[in-house]
């Protein structure tokens, strides 16, 4: 049998990096590179580029460049295995998936990380949620909120899709238009309810100052306050 029949895996002209990878492959690749973006060995910028390229990437030769340059605890030059072995541990979460606001305020802003899942409530409170400088730990993610006689404020950036599916009973949310972002850009699902209390998403670039933060509070407060009183005299039939 000549060489061009030899039927033996991974000694094809291609070689093992013209393998397929599978979505578990890219999988592997966006945790290893979330867990260099907790330890500062990339910036926002870089993570978001290659986290991008990875879930791009079709053969182990398109994986194996965004991991060249990251050390690991095992090996001084990670690789990206072709062996099926077990998927390593997640990284231990750095944030809270659940932020409640309870008669007070609560908000999360500047660098952090959003994980797949989290839950947001404001009960007789308020929540900020600035996601201008957020790391999404991957392309979609979900919010859920509820709303009960409290406020939710979404801050995103340009870019960023806001899908909403949240029920309203009594009360209100406010979603803004994507703005022509495409149907794979980075996208955050709204799920949950409002009962007599407000949700809602702005979407204003980076780079705010103090000052129109706090105006734009005042004016998400006021406007819950607002639109509570209004769903009480509809209620009361006033």
């Amino acid at each position: 049998m000549s060489a061009s029949e030899d039927p033996t895996p991974g000694t094809g002209s291609g070689g093992p990096g013209a393998y397929r990878a599978s979505d578990a492959d890219r999988d592997r690749v966006a945790d290893r590179l979330r867990e260099a973006l907790a330890e500062g060995r990339l910036t926002p910028d870089e993570h978001a580029e290659r986290l991008d390229a990875a879930y791009n990437a079709r053969t182990y030769g398109e994986l194996e460049p965004l991991l060249h340059d990251l050390p690991s605890a095992d090996e001084a030059r990670p690789r990206i295995s072709l062996q099926k072995d077990a998927p390593p541990e997640a990284p231990p979460r750095r944030y809270s998936t659940s932020i409640a606001a309870v008669f007070s305020a609560a908000e999360r802003r500047g660098r952090w990380m959003v994980e797949a899942q989290t839950s947001v409530s404001g009960v007789f409170g308020s929540v900020e949620l600035d996601f201008r400088r957020a790391v999404l730990s991957q392309r979609e993610v979900t919010v859920s909120v509820a709303a009960i006689f409290g406020s939710i404020e979404m801050i995103v950036p340009p870019g960023v899709r806001v899908v909403n599916e949240t029920t309203t009973i009594f009360g209100q949310v406010e979603n803004p238009d994507d703005d022509g972002c495409d149907l794979d850009a980075p996208t955050i699902r709204l799920t949950g309810f409002a009962f007599f209390g407000s949700v809602e998403v702005k979407r204003r670039e980076a780079g705010a100052t103090r000052a129109d933060r706090r105006r734009d509070r005042k004016e998400a407060r006021r406007a819950a306050v607002d639109a509570h009183h209004d769903s009480v005299r509809r209620h009361l039939g006033h």
